[in-house]
């Protein structure tokens, strides 16, 4: 690039695709100009990141921040400082459980409207597919949306009703015309159905009732399905929040067999088991529920095998009050955890020396950017991409306090758990947005991204 250089960040650990490599990036008009062993040049700032790794900032594309119309769950502005916090440059916001919910261009308008007045990150919005508005699908591409989300069971919001085969059968070829991706929350609703009144039949309802209220089996006969319609319609398909080494197993089987699908999993599946839900309590209760311990394993090993293919939060919120109900079936379910699961994750993988850490910059940048067609400018550290990336250092292990969250509550699954990692600044475009502790980049900065 032919621009003055803005900033140059030397000798810091950069995480690029084919492993962890020491050097310089500078900066300019916003983009990465140079990488090399050593930059001769100066620039107006530069940052000893001799101590730090370089990641790629991370795009969640699955949070909900409930705005508008929840915003007292969390909201754009809360939200994208949570997830600047914790590395992130990017989000995509799912169509609810905002009210109104994203079902058609002008909702999708009045929320973009409040991002862009809002949010700190650049962000990207889902709109939803839904019995309600299978003709409002077009309209939704054309207003930009990222994709169209589908929930196969109940989703917990009336205003946002589910699929049926049907539904998402036809929904599904329209979106294959429009060139739309479907994300589908895959649990099978007459089965979860079975399987909760079976469990509250013996007069139960703590959170050992909950995970067997919903076994694998609800998530892998709703899987079945969806892949079994992708198949059908050659529409492009994103499983989210998998939860389980056999679901993953499916999806890697379509793929093989040319199905276009892709399997998102989250931090919590990774990080927990069954029994951390037991001791936790609330803050760890969501759908499909967190797994045992040999299948958290097994998910890793999936993971780091290549065959997950993106990381999302599925950061969800509620106030405490809704988290307070002793029969865990009313609690409402949902973690907080876009500012602290990417932190959690790369301590993981820094522990093995490093080598892992390239796997995991393509499941929460790389592969993202790639799948929702934003790869010319978003997704790693490479010349002529955005200088989006974040200074992670590794090493003295921390507690993670309730007081160090940007969430609007600070209530959260992560809260007591312990780190070797930290994010210390996050920069967008080359500008910083998080750094040390504060937000920078106040008033917000987010730029609404479509699909190229």
């Amino acid at each position: 690039m032919s621009g003055k250089l803005e900033l140059i960040v030397r000798g810091g650990k950069l995480v690029i695709p084919d492993g962890v490599r020491v050097g310089d990036l500078a900066v300019a008009e916003g983009r990465i100009a140079r990488i090399a062993p050593g930059i001769g040049e100066s620039a107006p700032v530069e940052i000893d990141a001799t101590e730090s790794f370089v990641f790629p900032g991370i795009i969640d594309a699955h949070v909900h921040f409930n705005e508008p119309g929840r915003t007292e769950w969390e909201g754009l502005a809360t939200g994208s400082a949570a997830l600047a916090a914790g590395g992130g440059t990017c989000f995509f916001d799912m169509p609810l459980n905002s009210e109104p919910p994203v079902l058609d261009a002008a909702s999708l308008r009045e929320k973009r409207a409040l991002a862009e007045e809002r949010s700190c990150l650049d962000f990207a919005l889902w709109g939803g597919l839904t019995p309600r508005n299978l003709d409002q699908l077009a309209g939704l591409r054309d207003a930009g949306a990222i994709g169209l989300k589908a929930f196969m069971c109940h989703s917990g919001i009336d205003s946002f009703p589910r699929v049926d085969a049907a539904v998402l059968r036809e929904g599904m070829k329209r979106a294959a015309r429009l060139g739309l991706i479907v994300a589908v929350h895959a649990e099978d609703d007459a089965l979860a159905a079975k399987f909760t009144a079976a469990v509250k039949a013996k007069g139960r309802n703590d959170a050992k009732a909950w995970l067997d209220s919903r076994p694998v089996e609800v998530e892998l006969a709703a899987i079945r399905q969806a892949l079994e319609l992708a198949g059908e319609t050659g529409c492009a398909l994103h499983v989210v929040h998998v939860s389980s080494p056999e679901g993953v197993a499916l999806i890697d089987e379509a793929r093989q067999q040319r199905v276009d699908v892709t399997a998102e999993t989250c931090p919590h599946y990774l990080l927990f088991n069954d029994q951390d839900v037991a001791r936790i309590g609330a803050p760890a209760k969501c759908a499909p529920p967190i797994r045992d311990e040999k299948r958290r394993v097994a998910l890793w090993r999936e993971l780091l095998a290549g065959r997950i293919q993106t990381i999302g939060s599925d950061h969800s919120p509620a106030p405490a009050e809704l988290k307070a109900a002793k029969n865990f079936f009313e609690t409402w379910g949902g973690i907080a955890g876009c500012q602290h699961g990417f932190e959690l994750l790369f301590s993981a993988c820094a522990a093995t020396a490093g080598q892992d850490l390239p796997v995991l910059a393509a499941v929460l940048a790389r592969n993202v950017a790639r799948r929702f067609r934003l790869d010319a400018r978003k997704g790693m550290l490479a010349e002529g991409q955005d200088a989006d990336f974040s200074l992670v250092e590794f090493g003295r292990e921390r507690e993670i306090q309730a007081e160090d969250l940007w969430t609007r509550h600070r209530i959260g699954a992560y809260v007591g758990r312990r780190s070797r990692a930290r994010v210390t600044h996050t920069y967008l475009r080359g500008c910083a947005v998080y750094a040390d502790g504060r937000l920078t980049n106040l008033p917000a900065t987010g730029v609404f991204l479509r699909p190229q």
